[in-house]
């Protein structure tokens, strides 16, 4: 399985994150239905769930970017519903993003990508952004790429520049949307192989959408299944597997056939 290795055993851990009872649609069509959710420190949950079951919207809302419908989303202890845009910032510097493509600024080297959290949010010299920078290049697997843009990158270079800039301002909570999605098996094996060494390494606290079963398995604490707007099961990989509800069973055979 891409990461190897069952992750590590973590205690049960003060909560990061809940949902309750967050809704949200679009142009009147309901994509979350009420769905109540939560995540403790050191943590690693990872969503499943079908097209349009809401994963995406699910992190975007947790991220900040979007407001719910209805429903709390506290994070860290704090409402994010009624805060505005400035009131946020002090949360979102505590997350780090990784989005689907790595969404990095074209017209910026992988150097400026990643350093741009440090100097919009630190007050930190040059040179040690610099130092930051390279380390974090150097932990993703691809020191000295600094000068290089975005478009000379394969898509896995790309989703690895994603993650050193995630990464920099030390996160105390790592969002990952589909961060094996659109890679090549080979790219794909070495993305998830990164990010599960991470797992162990920083003992993060991580919210993962994805289609990979096999590797959510690997490294995740608990599944939790979208279906219609509702998390429908949340159960540790094992028990999951196993569960005997009807939309459990019927979405991991149409993944795993």
């Amino acid at each position: 399985m891409p990461g190897g290795g069952s992750p590590p055993t973590r205690v049960e851990q003060p909560e990061v994150l809940r949902l309750e009872g967050v809704a949200k649609s679009y142009d009147g069509r309901p994509v979350l239905r009420g769905v109540d959710f939560s995540l403790g420190s050191g943590q690693t949950v990872s969503v499943f769930g079908g097209s349009g079951a809401g994963k995406s919207t699910l992190l975007r809302l947790v991220a900040g970017l979007i407001k719910p419908d209805a429903g709390r989303i506290v994070l860290f202890g704090q409402d994010e519903v009624p805060l505005s845009e400035y009131e946020m910032l002090p949360l979102r510097r505590r997350m780090g993003v990784v989005f689907q493509g790595g969404a990095l600024f074209d017209s910026l080297t992988v150097g400026e990508n990643i350093a741009f959290p440090l100097r919009e949010h630190t007050q930190r010299r040059e040179a040690e952004i610099g130092d930051r920078v390279a380390a974090l290049l150097a932990r993703v697997g691809m020191p000295g790429i600094e000068d290089r843009y975005p478009g000379e990158l394969s898509g896995g270079m790309k989703k690895r520049v994603g993650i050193a800039r995630a990464l920099a301002l030390s996160p105390e909570v790592m969002l990952f949307d589909e961060p094996t999605a659109g890679l090549d098996p080979s790219a794909a094996r070495l993305i998830g192989g990164l990010i599960a060494e991470l797992q162990q390494e920083l003992r993060m606290t991580s919210l993962v959408v994805t289609h990979d079963v096999q590797w959510a398995f690997a490294i995740s604490d608990r599944i939790d299944l979208l279906h219609e707007g509702r998390v429908v099961e949340e159960a540790p990989p094992e028990a999951f597997r196993h569960s005997p509800k009807s939309e459990v069973q019927q979405f991991l055979a149409g993944v795993l056939r």
